[in-house]
């Protein structure tokens, strides 16, 4: 399960693929994406939408196509159930995403984005996963220990499906600690509430977006300054290692014991936002997985999510476009 960089033939390849670390990624609550557009949103009369487009959908299903679509190779470990969860697989083969399925007893959920064209304005529709058991959550647990090699790189991403708990980011990071510490959080609601207020141990990086970062720390952080010390405040109490914060137009901060830097977010024509944080994520582990430098990750993962933005639905961008847009992201240690 080793990554690969597709440069300069197949003996590079090879090279190059002996310093990667593994990486796999778990979508508890996966989903099938469709995107479609409609002349103008209006209540009332009945709205004709043009022909959807389909993808795989769900956090760490997105960061894994976001590392293949960067060369590299992330196994994808979903959690799949019913016609929807297999057309799920269907979608994720047509892309070549290496995936480990889990058939869990709820049926796989459907979300879907409609773009006003006139006012470009996109309102996006997250429909709830069903519930899962204890049971589903035991055989997840399992699968995702036997899947871990050692120092593999794990993301965890996307929210926690209905059923496991808040506390379930806790079960994974103990299924994982026999072979490695390496667990990247970004999940959202309670589970995120918990992973802060409760952390049974530090994971290695947890990213929050600014809704999130000023939500848990109860005000504004109106200034690059503010999020920082939030960070801080938040390795100090040992949620994470790392923490990673986005800014909207700003950019992103990333914190690390000793080391601040942010990273700003170039200018591009925003087409859907869809996936942004996933791409961000997929090429910042990506860039870890390499051996690159946290400041060197945050730019990989700054110039993806902009990149994703200028695409449609939840499509990704080449390795080539992203490596153009991230000399365009100007990256300062503070």
């Amino acid at each position: 399960m080793k990554g690969v960089v597709p440069k300069h033939g197949a003996s590079a390849k090879i090279e190059k693929a002996r310093t990667l670390t593994d990486i796999l990624t778990i979508t508890l609550n996966p989903a099938v994406d469709l995107a479609t557009s409609v002349e103008q949103v209006v209540a009332g009369p009945k709205l004709y939408c043009k022909a959807p487009r389909v993808d795989p959908g769900g956090g760490g299903v997105n960061v894994a196509r976001a590392i293949c679509r960067l060369g590299g190779i992330a196994k994808a470990l979903v959690a799949v159930g019913g016609a929807s969860g297999d057309r799920l697989l269907n979608l994720l083969s047509a892309e070549a995403v290496p995936v480990h399925p889990v058939a869990v007893s709820g049926e796989t959920r459907e979300s879907f984005a409609v773009t006003d064209e006139v006012s470009g304005a996109q309102y996006r529709f997250s429909l709830p996963g069903q519930s899962l058991t204890r049971e589903d959550g035991d055989r997840l647990l399992a699968e995702i220990a036997a899947e871990v090699s050692g120092d593999s790189y794990v993301v965890l991403s996307g929210g926690v499906a209905p059923g496991l708990g808040d506390a379930f980011p806790d079960r994974v990071l103990a299924a994982i600690a026999p072979r490695t510490d390496r667990l990247i959080v970004d999940t959202s609601k309670g589970a995120l509430d918990h992973l802060i207020r409760q952390p049974s141990a530090p994971v290695h990086l947890l990213r929050l977006d600014q809704r999130e970062a000023e939500q848990s720390a109860g005000k504004p952080l109106p200034t690059p300054a503010d999020s920082i010390a939030f960070a801080e405040a938040l390795i100090a109490r040992g949620v994470a290692r790392t923490i990673v914060s986005g800014r909207q137009a700003e950019g992103s901060i990333l914190v690390t014991s000793g080391r601040r830097y942010i990273c700003r977010t170039p200018q591009v024509p925003v087409i859907s936002k869809i996936g942004a944080g996933d791409a961000f994520v997929g090429a910042l582990t990506f860039s870890l997985a390499q051996g690159d430098a946290p400041g060197v990750a945050l730019q990989w993962g700054v110039a993806s999510a902009t990149a994703t933005m200028s695409t449609h639905g939840t499509d990704f961008c080449t390795r080539d476009i992203v490596a153009g847009l991230r000399s365009q992201c100007h990256l300062e240690e503070v």
